[in-house]
């Protein structure tokens, strides 16, 4: 946490390349273990997600091509489950962020690809019911102001079908990142949402099986 926020107030590569090894050593190592950690619990109930830590970890440095902010690095250290047989980008993940300022536990869909979105919205508007009782805490993000083409204003479940993101989270204190409640934190978060997870995942499981049946004829 003190080299993260060292690096807030010195977002610049003359700071950050001679102390690359300080950070190895105190964020991106430590991140490495706790993913192993996390994965060892997700056994019990996610074992569909569990991978290489080393994958799991995102990089350090941002994407500034087409963003105002041109500070090289990020200031928190974040990490990705995805279902291994969808793939990183083709459906539903379990993510968690640490930051000196905030914590982030949770996980869903981010702005999906619009086939991916177009799937998941067909899903919840014939499964709208058992949707609802796998929410656990409301949904995050922005909806659309109105209907998605091809679903009806009138739909009991119009407002979770305007969504654009189908995501859950939960911040608790950032004092715990430090301390060992933040493994329990996590685990306890990870399993309460992994139903919520897994509904958003059938049917982009459906169309990750459909592909790979097109590219084996």
């Amino acid at each position: 946490m003190a080299f993260l926020r060292e690096l807030k107030e010195n977002n610049d590569r003359d700071w950050f390349t001679p102390r690359k090894d300080v950070f190895e050593e105190h964020v991106r190592q430590p991140m490495l273990q706790l993913v192993s950690e996390v994965h060892a619990e997700m056994l019990r109930f996610a074992p569909g997600y569990v991978g290489e830590p080393k994958k799991c970890v995102y990089r350090i440095y941002r994407d500034t091509r087409f963003a105002k902010d041109k500070t090289p690095y990020k200031t928190h250290i974040a990490a990705s489950m995805w279902s291994n047989a969808i793939g990183k980008q083709g459906g539903a993940s379990f993510y968690f962020s640490i930051s000196p300022d905030d914590i982030e536990i949770g996980g869903g869909l981010y702005a999906p690809e619009p086939p991916l979105l177009l799937a998941v919205r067909r899903h919840i508007a014939e499964n709208h019911k058992a949707f609802r009782k796998k929410l656990n805490g409301e949904l995050w993000g922005e909806s659309a102001t109105r209907a998605p083409k091809g679903f009806d204003p009138g739909h009991s479940a119009i407002d979770l079908l305007k969504r654009k993101h189908y995501i859950l989270l939960a911040s608790p204190k950032p004092a715990i990142a430090t301390t060992s409640r933040l493994l329990p934190e996590i685990v306890k978060h990870f399993e309460a949402i992994t139903p919520f997870i897994d509904f958003l995942n059938e049917p982009l499981l459906e169309q990750a099986k459909r592909s790979a049946r097109e590219v084996l004829l």
